[in-house]
């Protein structure tokens, strides 16, 4: 194939991208837009809706409710994360396929039946939907998504290095805190942040299981039947947005970093 030709998988791949990410490059033409209607043609530039945000109580007691559960998500599923993939990475035990397989199971399951199964259980249980159920169920979410970013990170390390620690007297605690975790180290700041971004974005779990703590997603879809509030939401997504952008970027550069310190070949993506 010559270089500079237009191919129509090249005319597929750009299609797609137009049609995926077309809507996300309206938000910030409709942010700073002076009319209340969301249409063409735009009537002004203007920041008062950004403005707007800084007023509205609700908009503060959602976000800090969505800040609280991202950064537990973070620190648990990272956790978890790194002791399933330790373990996976490391050791052989029976139907240790079956097991990462069920772990890994709500990366194909419909969110919406995780949700109801979930709330089902909390039910059961006489527990009352509250952020700490939410964070429950995004742990739950989450956690392939750590297993598969460490994983990545635990696969490509010499474990001679441990086993050299562990024969000059260290203790596999001591190994494991002294030498592999800090080769790790790139991988669970990238599985946290990957976690962070997530979590902050989930809607349908957070849905089901906030009641009267709704979460930052939730506030927005209940904002969605006051037309009038419609440029506030697209000022604030175009907010969201930015923060998920950079915080891929710094997530990938980690993600690569870690990488690199194992010797390991980069496959282009998180998963």
């Amino acid at each position: 194939m010559r270089r500079g030709r237009i191919t129509p998988l090249a005319i597929f791949a750009g299609l797609y991208l137009i049609f995926l990410y077309a809507p996300i490059i309206l938000l910030p033409m409709f942010a700073f837009n002076d009319g209340t209607i969301i249409a063409f043609p735009l009537q002004g530039f203007t920041t008062r809706w950004f403005v707007d945000l800084l007023n509205t109580p609700a908009l503060h007691a959602a976000t800090g409710n969505s800040l609280i559960i991202a950064c537990s998500v973070a620190v648990l599923a990272t956790c978890l994360g790194l002791f399933a993939a330790r373990a996976v990475t490391r050791y052989d035990f029976p139907l240790k396929g079956g097991i990462l397989g069920f772990i890994m199971l709500p990366l194909v399951l419909p969110e919406v039946i995780v949700a109801i199964s979930l709330l089902v259980v909390l039910m059961q249980l006489g527990l009352n939907a509250s952020i700490y159920t939410i964070i429950l169920g995004h742990t739950l979410l989450c956690m392939p998504f750590a297993i598969a970013i460490l994983q990545g990170s635990f696969a490509g390390l010499d474990q001679s290095l441990e086993e050299a620690a562990i024969d000059l007297g260290e203790t596999r605690a001591g190994a494991f805190r002294l030498i592999i975790l800090p080769l790790v180290t790139p991988g669970i700041i990238a599985s946290m942040l990957i976690c962070f971004i997530i979590s902050l974005d989930e809607f349908i779990i957070a849905f089901f299981l906030s009641g009267n703590e709704p979460t930052l997603p939730v506030y927005l879809w209940g904002q969605l039947r006051f037309p009038a509030r419609l440029p506030v939401v697209m000022a604030l997504g175009t907010i969201l947005v930015a923060l998920s952008i950079t915080l891929l970027l710094i997530a990938n550069y980690f993600r690569r970093r870690g990488l690199a310190r194992t010797g390991q070949q980069d496959s282009g993506g998180f998963l």
